[in-house]
This record gives structure tokens, sequence and C-alpha cells, in this order.
């Protein structure tokens, strides 16, 4: 090949290597369709990822369950009732309770009714009784004159005047015999004057009165004679 007559004087003009211009564009073509396959495969993982939004699966996320993805956590909320049978047990044993009560009371209100016609029968038989007996008396009518006495407590009061405890109930009894008190009328006397000093409730007042040595029915209808409600 003749020399370029550029080239400085002595240096050999470059060969063409036989056959390397198609080898190189065979190569070129072949690295090119690669290149263009993994973006087409990179393309396609991209839309995807950009489908799903950036989450993974169930699978693809160990320890969180597919049908909490996405969602938030709502608190729960105890739908269990509490059981009656503790309220029903507690109201069996107050009413229990309170049969039990009201039969000890009407107990106590036959005994006590027996005991006292007893003393009647037994003042009315025995007259104006013995000269102690007539002064228990005497003394008991006297102090209904300035006060409100329930049974239990006249005899009291007569034993506290130093009448023994016979003459006492002696007394008592004659009086009833006699027809010369009215309990219940010493209970709504009772009452008044009660509220005449101080304030009551209703229950306040019974139990009061019930304190004092009346009977709850005496108290009640005592109480009811004042209006308090």
């Amino acid at each position: 090949m003749a020399q370029h007559l550029n080239d400085p004087p002595g240096r050999p003009a470059p060969r063409a290597v036989p056959g390397t211009g198609r080898q190189t564009s065979q190569r070129w073509s072949a690295r090119h369709r690669l290149l263009a396959g993994a973006g087409v495969v990179v393309l396609l993982v991209t839309v995807v990822a950009a489908l799903n939004g950036g989450r993974g699966t169930a699978d693809e996320l160990p320890g969180v369950d597919a049908t909490a993805q996405g969602t938030r956590a709502e608190p729960r909320t105890s739908t269990a009732q509490p059981t009656a049978e503790p309220v029903a047990a507690s109201e069996e044993a107050d009413a229990a309770r309170r049969a039990e009560e009201e039969r000890l009371a009407e107990e106590q209100r036959l005994a006590e009714e027996q005991r006292v016609a007893a003393a009647q029968a037994a003042a009315a038989a025995a007259g104006p009784g013995t000269v102690a007996q007539q002064e228990a008396h005497e003394a008991a009518v006297r102090s209904l004159h300035y006060t409100a006495f329930s049974r239990a407590g006249l005899v009291a009061q007569l034993e506290l005047e130093g009448h023994v405890a016979a003459d006492a109930e002696f007394a008592v009894a004659r009086l009833e015999a006699e027809g010369g008190v009215d309990w219940d009328a010493q209970a709504a006397l009772g009452a008044a004057r009660y509220l005449e000093y101080t304030s009551f409730s209703r229950s306040e007042l019974v139990d009061q009165l019930v304190a004092e040595g009346f009977s709850p029915a005496q108290a009640e209808h005592g109480v009811s004679t004042t209006g308090l409600r």
C-alpha cells in the first residue's frame, strides 16, 4: 500500500485487520439485543411494583396477616354481659332475711299481746290491788298527764320512781284493763312532740319511737298522724 503523503516519514501506515469489521458489528448487535431485553424486564418489574402500590404480599412479608395488610387495627370492645346469677342470689338472700325478720317480729308481737292480756286479766281479777300497787297506778296516771309513753317506757318510768317491777307492771295492766291508755294515741303524741324541737325524716322518727318502746305498728301510726311523708 502506498504511504499517505501526510504521514510522517518512517511510520508505517495502519493495516486493517481482516474480518474485524463484521465481527465488531455482530458483537454490538448482540449486546444491543441483550440490553434491550433487560430493559423490557426492568420495565415490567417497575410496572408490577407500581400496580401493587409498593406493598408485598403476605407470603413476601413474614409474620403479617394477609387480612391485616393495608387496614388499621380497630380496638376490640368486650361484648360479654355481666351474669345475672350474683344479682339474683343477692336478691334472694335479702328477701329471705326480710322474711325472717318479719317472722320474728310477728312472733314477738303475738307474745307481747299474750303477756299483756294475761296481765290485764290478773289486774282485773285483783281489783285495785295492794297499797303499793295502787300507788304505782296513781303514779302511772300522773305520768301520762305530762308526756307520752309507750307501755315499756311507762313501766320503766315507774321503776325509776322507785316502784318495784311487779307493782309497776300491775299498775300499767290495770290502766289497760280499765281503758285508761291508748298506745296508738301515745305514739302520735310522742311523734308530734319530737317534731316540736328537732327535725326528723319519716324513717328516723319511726326508729326513734321504736327505740322508745313502741311497737313498729304503733310507731308507723304515730308518724302518720304528723303528716310526715
